[in-house]
């Protein structure tokens, strides 16, 4: 992955955390930080798995892609805040 790819990985992902993130109801305690990990980790799975369902071949793929990276986001986020508040709740 050249420079260009890894910058446009780190965009996407954060849109894609930040729509996943205003997806759930509620306030999430969570940092940029974390939108972005979660962002990015949620784009390229949902790249994979939108890949073996072969949605990029139906006529809306792209919308279908976008629309599994975004709720892989934000089922991303809300384990991440569970698991912060549990980690914080345990000190």
């Amino acid at each position: 992955m050249d420079v260009s790819g890894l910058v446009s990985a780190l965009l996407i992902g954060v849109v894609v955390g930040s729509l996943g993130r205003l997806a759930l109801p509620g306030h999430y305690h969570i940092g940029v930080l974390w939108t972005l990990v979660v962002g990015v980790g949620a784009a390229l799975l949902g790249s994979l798995v939108s890949a073996l369902l072969g949605v990029g071949e139906a006529a809306a793929g792209d919308w279908l892609e976008a629309g599994i990276q975004v709720a892989l986001a934000a089922l991303g986020v809300a384990a991440v805040c569970r698991w912060l508040t549990k980690s914080m709740d345990a000190t």
